[in-house]
């Protein structure tokens, strides 16, 4: 691979950002395939759902009136907004993403709010960095929430010890992320479809995890797991991927979706 990781997925997700939808392989058909039901999506800007998560955890994370939340690889701002309508007009939403195409979408997203009469997202904002090195001065979160992101930084562990810098005392994660249940054969690890597709940079959960707990989180629990690529889906993940029928139907047996919670002790 000539490019660094972060360069070949910055430049996949500009890409993304570009043409208002997700290519890459394995990807599920809607984002209500990964948990967001029909009525929450009305709920959000067109344009914000590019269907690259994995899950939804803004569904699990118990968000209040009034929190702050920052969103690790932001996107089109399809949790920023669903965040932005739980933490209501006292609360604040960041979502952070190192592709200015992205940051340029989401801020358009938000000007131009939604067709229900609710207007613009006034308390969300989004900011051009890396999620390894937030843009967000130290305790500030309450909550911060990702979704299928943490697989594609080339150093996971200071994601998360960046995240235990921004967060309050007390404050919580929400992650939903792919990992895997055994690593994958060294073949697939240089495909770069599968490593935009959130697939060949995924750790083995279990060291997933023990990033959590050694970045000083608490606490930690896996609170939703499924497939992430399904059986009818494998033969779409083969053509996309450039790889063979088999080597799609290994990577859709040892790859899951999950949702993590932990948090930040007093």
């Amino acid at each position: 691979m000539s490019k660094n990781v972060r360069e070949v997925v910055r430049d996949r997700y500009a890409e993304y950002a570009t043409k208002g939808n997700c290519c890459g392989p394995s990807r599920a058909p809607s984002s209500r395939t990964v948990g967001y039901g029909i009525e929450e999506l009305k709920t959000v800007p067109d344009g914000a759902d590019l269907n690259l998560g994995c899950g939804n955890p803004t569904a699990l994370a118990s968000i209040q009136p009034g929190e702050t939340v920052v969103d690790l690889g932001s996107g089109g701002g399809i949790d920023c907004f669903l965040a932005a309508r739980a933490v209501g007009p006292k609360g604040r939403v960041i979502g952070v993403d190192m592709t200015p195409q992205m940051i340029d979408r989401a801020r358009a997203n938000a000007a131009k709010g939604v067709t229900d009469g609710t207007g613009e997202f006034d308390n969300v904002e989004f900011r051009l960095g890396e999620i390894e090195h937030l843009p967000v001065a130290d305790d500030t979160a309450d909550l911060i929430i990702s979704n299928c992101v943490v697989n594609l930084s080339p150093d996971k562990p200071q994601v998360f010890r960046d995240a235990f810098r921004v967060l309050r005392p007390g404050g919580r994660i929400a992650v939903s992320d792919l990992v895997l249940t055994q690593e994958l054969p060294p073949a697939l690890l240089e495909n770069t479809e599968l490593l935009t597709g959130c697939i060949a940079g995924a750790m083995v959960e279990g060291k997933y995890l023990d990033a959590i707990r050694d970045a000083g989180f608490a606490e930690v629990s896996v609170v939703s797991r499924g497939a992430y690529v399904t059986p009818d889906h494998v033969s779409v993940l083969a053509r996309d991927a450039g790889v063979l029928e088999a080597d799609a139907a290994e990577i859709a047996a040892i790859v899951a979706s999950i949702t993590v919670e932990a948090r930040k002790p007093k």
